[in-house]
C-alpha cells in the first residue's frame, strides 16, 4: 500500500478524512465558548476526567497527522523527480493554485499546530494566561482564549493559520473522495461547492472566536481581567 502512489494517496485519503473529522469535532468545542464560562470551563473540565479516551486519541491523532503529513512530502518528491526538467511554459492549467501548494500549505499548517501546542497545552508562549481558576476552581479556559486573542501578534497568527487550513480542506475536501474512489467526475462541481462551504465553514468559525475576543465581545472573568 506503500509502494505506489495510488497507495499513498489511498492512506493520505484516510488520514485526511479523520483528521477533517477532528478539526470540525475540535470546532464545536471551541465554539461553546460563546455559551459563557460556567459551558466552556465545564467542557475543558469533562474532557480532563475522561484520559482513557483523550490520550488515546491524542495518540492516534499524532500518527495520523504524521503520516499525512509524511505520504504528503513522499508524494510531492515524486512528482518533482517525474519532472526533472522545468518547463518553458507553465502547462499546469487543470491544477488550481491552492493544489499546487498543498505540501506549503501542510507544512504551514504543522507548523502552527506545533505553535498552538506551545501556546494552549504546554503553556511556553504564554504561561501567565493559564494560571486562572473560575469561581468553582476549574481552569479557567474560557479567560485564557479570549486574554491570549486580545493579543493583536497573537490574533494575526491565528487567522492566517487558519486560513491555510481552510485553502488545505478546500482541495482536500473533496480529492480525498476521489483517492477512495467514491467521487464520480459528474458528481465533482457538486462536491467541489460543498468543499469550499466547508472550508468556510471551519475559516469563519476559528477566526469568530479569535475576533470576538480581540473586539471584546467576548470578555474574559473579572479575576482573570484584574490579575492580567
Amino acid at each position: 500500500m506503500f509502494n505506489t502512489s495510488l497507495g499513498k494517496k489511498y492512506w493520505m485519503a484516510v488520514t485526511g478524512a479523520f483528521l477533517m473529522f477532528f478539526v470540525v469535532a475540535h470546532l464545536l468545542g471551541n465554539l461553546q465558548i460563546f455559551l459563557g464560562p460556567d459551558w466552556m470551563n465545564g467542557y475543558a473540565e469533562h474532557l480532563e476526567e475522561l484520559p482513557f479516551l483523550l490520550w488515546p486519541m491524542r495518540v492516534l491523532l499524532a500518527g495520523a497527522l504524521i503520516l499525512h503529513m509524511t505520504l504528503g512530502l513522499w508524494l510531492g518528491v515524486e512528482n518533482a523527480r517525474s519532472r526533472p526538467k522545468r518547463y518553458a511554459v507553465n502547462a499546469a492549467v487543470q491544477a488550481s493554485l491552492v493544489s499546487r501548494m498543498m505540501v506549503f500549505l501542510g507544512l504551514a499548517i504543522f507548523c502552527f499546530i506545533v505553535f498552538h501546542l506551545l501556546h494552549f497545552t504546554f503553556d511556553v508562549i504564554d504561561p501567565s494566561i493559564t494560571e486562572f481558576k473560575d469561581a468553582k476552581g476549574r481552569d479557567d479556559v474560557y479567560s485564557m482564549v479570549i486574554l491570549a486573542f486580545q493579543d493583536p501578534k497573537i490574533l494575526a497568527v491565528y487567522v492566517m493559520a487558519i486560513f491555510f487550513l481552510s485553502a488545505h480542506l478546500r482541495h482536500g475536501g473533496y480529492s480525498f473522495l476521489q483517492s477512495l474512489g467514491l467521487l464520480k467526475e459528474s458528481h465533482l462541481p457538486k462536491a467541489k461547492l460543498i468543499a469550499l462551504f466547508f472550508a468556510l465553514f471551519v475559516f469563519l468559525g476559528y477566526s469568530s472566536i479569535a475576533v470576538a475576543s480581540y473586539a471584546g465581545y467576548l470578555k474574559p472573568l473579572s479575576g482573570a481581567l484584574h490579575a492580567a
